[in-house]
């Protein structure tokens, strides 16, 4: 697996951070250091967790989980949509 090589985010994807409050950074980090499995379609995801410790709509969470659905390409790694998870 190519967890090294580029990552580009679709426009889907990078429209969908900001409403589920996720960066970049974290998911590129999720793709590039999580193990990764099969998802539905032919794509790939991972998830990691990272620490939270805030406020997301009005609730405190101590953990945000990032979970990436991707697939990966002979140049490029490129991102679906991503899905955030607060607990």
């Amino acid at each position: 697996m190519g967890k090294h090589k580029p990552v580009r985010l679709s426009g889907h994807a990078r429209q969908q951070l900001r409403f589920r409050g996720a960066s970049e950074v974290e998911v590129i980090e999720s793709i590039q250091n999580s193990q990764w499995e099969k998802a539905e379609r032919g794509r790939l995801e991972c998830k990691k967790d990272f620490p939270y410790n805030s406020v997301w709509n009005k609730k405190y969470y101590s953990t945000k989980q990032v979970r990436p659905i991707f697939v990966e390409e002979s140049e490029e790694i490129v991102v679906i949509t991503v899905y955030v998870y607060y607990f």
